[in-house]
């Protein structure tokens, strides 16, 4: 499947449109700092109405939160407000989803995965708006480099093995990706570059999704697997004899499947969450640790 659509690069003076797809969104501090440094880069940040906007536990009903993703006029930067829960209902029905670009990670994944597998480019894995301010200063500076078409460095974690692969990224939340499995909404896993990352998940349940993913024989049709931040996911309550450790289950999990592999890479639900574009060539080297993107522009994927 190819990217029919890809995205241009930002120019001064685009339109970016706040989306609350997910969580209700009480705060708005957080959310006018990242829009203010949006500003800064020359970009201009439409007003909008999301803070306090809410249906339960949800930032407003359905209808509402899928409407944030479909603005009149051009809208070149969809950056999203928060993670939570409430994406994925947004997909249930066909997304008449338009060119340009879409910021955000955890439970952004649905989104940032039907998008891509719909063949649309643009799906940047990435801070949101509430937590750019926070970001250090090479992250917003990498960020800033992708939007506008700049090339981006490398990123350094640590190899354990497998040689290196070359092929499509595809990086997302692990437990917001299971959930995705079996719908249209994954992207082409054949000969991807698979890049995971989590937050608040035990080891025992981190193993069960890798073990569903194994099941299916998803996780056998990659060219690689890197590991991001798997923030408070490890299990300190039970005696040693009785648990495994996450980089113990990471391990055992994908050691049999005789590809690279890398963990520790610079991502997730932590400050330090460096931009990715799914859908770009990418290389993952499990000797060195380090991943790399081979291109500017989106790679087509392979057949299915």
């Amino acid at each position: 499947m190819l990217i029919r659509h890809p995205a241009p690069p930002l120019q001064h003076g685009d339109d970016v449109v706040t989306v609350a797809a997910s969580s209700a969104l009480a705060d708005g501090e957080a959310l006018a700092q990242g829009l203010q440094l949006l500003e800064s880069w020359g970009l201009h940040c439409r007003p909008s109405a999301v803070v306090g906007r809410h249906w339960g536990y949800l930032a407003g009903i359905d209808s509402e939160r899928r409407s944030d993703l479909l603005p009149e006029g051009p809208s070149p930067l969809l950056a999203c407000a928060r993670g939570g829960w409430g994406a994925a209902r947004l997909i249930e029905q066909p997304m008449p989803w338009q060119p340009g670009w879409l910021l955000g990670f955890s439970d952004v994944t649905a989104l940032l995965w039907s998008r891509l597998a719909a063949g649309f480019g643009g799906n940047v894995h990435g801070p949101l708006l509430t937590t750019l301010a926070t970001e250090p200063s090479w992250s917003c500076e990498r960020l800033r480099d992708l939007l506008f078409g700049k090339p981006l460095q490398d990123l350094k974690g640590t190899g354990w093995g497998g040689g290196s692969a070359t092929g499509p990224l595809i990086v997302g939340n692990l437990t917001v990706a299971t959930h995705l499995l079996g719908s249209r909404h994954v992207p082409n896993l054949n000969g991807a570059i698979l890049i995971f990352e989590d937050v608040g998940e035990e080891p025992y349940r981190i193993d069960r999704m890798l073990t569903h993913w194994r099941l299916c024989g998803a996780l056998q049709r990659v060219a690689a697997i890197g590991f991001g931040a798997f923030q408070n996911c490890n299990d300190d309550d039970r005696p040693d004899t009785l648990r495994f450790n996450l980089e113990q289950v990471l391990r055992e999990r994908t050691a049999d499947l005789a590809i690279p592999l890398v963990a520790d890479l610079p991502l997730g639900h932590r400050p330090g969450n460096a931009a990715l574009p799914l859908g770009q060539m990418a290389r993952l080297d499990g000797q060195r640790g380090q991943l790399s993107l081979l291109a500017s522009a989106e790679a087509p994927l392979q057949p299915r």
